[in-house]
């Protein structure tokens, strides 16, 4: 943490005009004293001597940051892109001129980002509009894990090419990312929406459950909303934006336990506890665990093998069968699946489908007996 922190401060120093006392709190060092000793000693200049030599900033603009995320290639912008566009909550989220935007709410300020590709320097470049730079490291480091920067690409491919059937799929698309979220919560309850129906009548759930219960905003012409807080969805009337009702009581014991401490996303917490504590969750299953443990809480090895998507994708009928062949993609299966997602339409329709034909008719008969209970 300290390395990235010092990292972090480093590109603050570079790439902003932030004076050097909101540089120490936004990189977590909490003095300048500390902050100055831990930069003379890791990189033999003071900060202001590192000031003097960095480039000029792109924006000058109080509140507006931009910065610079590496990453190692290769990096497959495109599919991501596609990913992400295909789930956009409308409001919330917007891909447009190949980049990605969204609206985002720290500690009671709000802002958005914009995130665009950058191949020829091997970066993505993160355009910021937010009021508190003390929430910058915070928001660097959830951008950072949403677009996968981390990846060993080199690693994950040389295992994963073990499987014939991956290889040539890499061959075609190399430095494929496993698309992470901005927060737990949200894709979580996105997860939700997504079982039993296409990525496309989840994403407009997704935008009515925002437009009735999100806090608007207005950042341009289209994003206008944040997307619902735990405390906003915990006794919310979800049956009125067309929600079957037991999804809609999924989602709000969803949102309780988070209010209530019992669930967490926070990066220390272990994802093993985490999953076993969603799965607690009436109205969530495996299928629904392994996928927010793939992109909220960043497993690699995290897979949905009962995902009608990977079932086709891989030619088979049975989950067993497609657990069985992923144990050759160890510890890498979450990027696996990405891959089998990206054949074909599986990126846009397939994965959030969910679940076996015989949990289909398992959900839709427990739906059909809620409706008559209640």
């Amino acid at each position: 943490m300290q390395t990235r922190r010092l990292h972090f401060a480093k590109k603050l120093i570079d790439e902003t005009t932030l004076p050097m006392t909101q540089i120490a709190i936004a990189s977590g060092f909490g003095c300048v004293r500390r902050f100055n000793a831990a930069i003379r000693n890791t990189y033999q200049r003071t900060p202001t001597q590192m000031r003097r030599l960095a480039r000029a900033p792109d924006l000058e603009r109080e509140d507006q940051y931009v910065l610079r995320l590496s990453y190692r290639p290769p990096y497959n912008w495109k599919i991501l892109l596609a990913y992400l566009a295909a789930r956009a909550t409308p409001g919330v989220e917007l891909v447009e001129d190949n980049k990605y935007c969204r609206t985002i709410s720290l500690n009671g300020t709000s802002g958005y980002l914009e995130v665009r590709f950058r191949p020829e320097s091997d970066e993505l470049v993160l355009q910021l509009h937010f009021a508190d730079s003390r929430c910058l490291f915070r928001i660097v480091e959830r951008v950072r894990e949403m677009f996968d920067l981390t990846a060993d690409w080199a690693v994950i491919g040389a295992t994963l090419r073990r499987d014939p059937m991956l290889c040539a799929l890499i061959d075609q698309n190399p430095g494929l990312r496993v698309a992470g979220c901005w927060d737990g919560f949200e894709l979580s309850t996105r997860a939700v929406l997504g079982q039993q129906v296409s990525v496309a009548a989840a994403t407009t759930l997704a935008g009515r459950m925002a437009s009735k219960f999100g806090r608007a905003v207005q950042f341009g012409d289209r994003l206008t909303r944040l997307f619902p807080t735990p405390e906003a969805l915990a006794g919310a009337d979800l049956a009125s934006i067309g929600l079957p009702k037991s999804r809609a009581a999924t989602i709000r014991a969803l949102a309780r336990a988070i209010c209530a401490g019992e669930i967490s996303f926070d990066p220390i917490r272990d994802p093993q506890l985490v999953i076993k504590q969603l799965l607690e969750v009436r109205g969530i299953g495996k299928w629904t665990a392994q996928y927010v443990a793939m992109r909220a809480l960043r497993e690699p090895n995290a897979f949905p093998s009962e995902d009608l998507g990977l079932m086709r994708g891989m030619g088979f009928d049975k989950p067993a069968d497609v657990e069985r062949r992923s144990q050759a993609w160890r510890p890498w299966r979450a990027y696996g699946a990405m891959y089998v997602w990206s054949m074909g339409s599986g990126c846009t329709n397939y994965c959030g489908l969910g679940h076996t034909a015989r949990e289909r008719r398992r959900t839709e008969a427990h739906e059909n007996a809620s409706s008559l209970l209640t």
